[in-house]
């Protein structure tokens, strides 16, 4: 018999695999799942366990930004241009938003 703990967990999280990779997404933010207005600005966590990543990525997502507040380094130009599988599967969930890897480079 499953727990109840394991069938409604007290926070979000997401098991990932992402190119070929496992890893997991989750956020510390019990209410984020529940209530529409925490998914404004919000912060998720990543980690995968593999040696290329040395700590936890930390990323913040706003799923109300604007497509003049990306990154000016991007070329926005560039309409193929491509991002990490992770800020893709972000996407998946909050269509539109913009992921913010806080200093961290974005690996995957």
């Amino acid at each position: 018999q499953v727990s109840r703990r394991l069938r409604t967990p007290q926070l979000p999280i997401w098991l990932c695999s992402l190119s070929g990779r496992h890893g997991v997404l989750f956020g510390t933010d019990s209410q984020l799942l529940s209530d529409w207005k925490r998914e404004r600005v919000f912060h998720l966590y990543f980690y995968n366990g593999q040696r290329e990543q040395a700590k936890t990525a930390h990323l913040t997502i706003d799923t109300h930004s604007h497509p003049w507040e990306e990154d000016p380094r991007e070329d926005p130009s560039n309409s193929g241009k491509r991002h990490p599988p992770v800020e893709m599967a972000i996407k998946t969930k909050w269509a539109g938003a913009t992921v913010s890897w806080n200093g961290t480079d974005p690996f995957f």
